[in-house]
């Protein structure tokens, strides 16, 4: 659907969406003049949620200040998504030793693969929404140049999305490590313009680690490899991070965490997550559900959000991200798959 902009818009009456149920009349009118010094817009913050009725969330922020300026709408969208209170702050925690997550399943019955992300934006300039060609096209430049100076297991290859030989394109559809434009919830946030300029990959020789620049974040880092060596994943994530950050600042709010364009990454940004086959349990989705409730679980299907299943196999990981530490959310996810597994085994 359209909407003029100035007007409070139309939702259906099946809008289920955390903007369709914090959206009032009155609070359109107090927000929808506001403008960020980055020029971002109330219409801007909620076009993808208007436009796309069928959205979880439905607001996405151009820069830190939208989260302050439009913080009556944001505000108790994060508390009900996160569980996360105006009073509750945000707090960090990087220290392996105290994650424990010994291979859930060595003998590799029912996990493929094991990948652990967190987003990253840079310090002072705007959000995916609000970017600039020009702004984009500068974060290009100085964290594929961060990325080059990486050395030994770390040390590979950046890609430029504009421009790229086909034969490196094939390969990296091949390796699944080619990102598209975004959806159509993205493209309604402003998150595919100028596409695919300022875009960008990069990964390591062992094709273990991997880096998006300019997808729906400035930053989205990757940890992976085949099986459920969780510890060893996560370990490489946080060598990695430390490494860029030597040269790149992340945008990182006292009260919200590390900054990101929409609301749900807030926090740790981390998503742990592993592709892991479950044929029984997707038999039985009510206790499927759950079990991965009852570890703060979100089900996915294997190729990412809106996607279902295939013959059994699903993408778990944590939900929560904002008010725990990264510790806890790699561990919310190791204990759901340590659970996950233990019914499937008694079915």
């Amino acid at each position: 659907m359209t909407w003029d902009h100035l007007s409070f818009p139309t939702f259906n009456q099946s809008c289920t969406s955390l903007l369709c149920r914090h959206l009032s009349k009155q609070l359109f009118q107090q927000l929808k003049s506001r403008v960020t010094k980055n020029g971002f817009t109330l219409a801007q913050a909620i076009n993808s949620g208007v436009v796309n009725q069928d959205s979880g969330v439905g607001v996405y922020a151009g820069d830190a200040e939208s989260y302050h300026l439009f913080n009556p709408l944001f505000d108790p969208i994060i508390a009900d998504y996160h569980g996360f209170s105006k009073t509750d702050s945000h707090r960090s925690d990087l220290d392996l030793q105290k994650l424990s997550a010994p291979n859930p399943d060595p003998d590799g019955q029912f996990i493929l693969s094991t990948r652990i992300r967190v987003g990253r934006n840079i310090t002072g300039l705007p959000l995916g929404p609000a970017i600039t060609k020009i702004q984009r096209n500068l974060v290009e430049s100085q964290v594929s140049g961060s990325l080059r100076n990486l050395t030994g297991e770390l040390a590979g290859t950046y890609y430029p999305l504009s421009g790229m030989d086909e034969a490196v394109r094939s390969q990296l559809i091949a390796d699944h490590f080619l990102f598209k434009a975004g959806d159509r919830f993205l493209d309604a946030a402003g998150l595919n313009r100028d596409w695919p300029e300022g875009r960008g990959i990069f990964h390591n020789r062992d094709k273990t680690f991997l880096v998006w620049v300019n997808e729906e974040d400035q930053l989205r880092i990757i940890s992976m490899q085949q099986g459920g060596d969780i510890e060893t994943v996560f370990s490489r994530l946080l060598k990695a991070v430390v490494e860029i950050e030597k040269t790149v600042s992340f945008m990182f709010d006292s009260r919200l965490g590390y900054l990101t364009s929409c609301p749900t990454n807030l926090g740790t940004a981390m998503r742990a997550s592993v592709h892991i086959r479950l044929p029984l349990l997707a038999d039985d989705m009510p206790i499927f559900k759950d079990i991965a409730d009852s570890y703060h679980l979100q089900i996915r299907g294997i190729d990412g959000e809106h996607s279902e299943s295939k013959s059994g196999i699903f993408d778990i990981s944590n939900k929560r991200r904002l008010g725990i530490t990264e510790v806890d959310c790699v561990q919310d996810m190791y204990d759901g798959v340590v659970a996950l597994i233990s019914r499937e085994k008694e079915l």
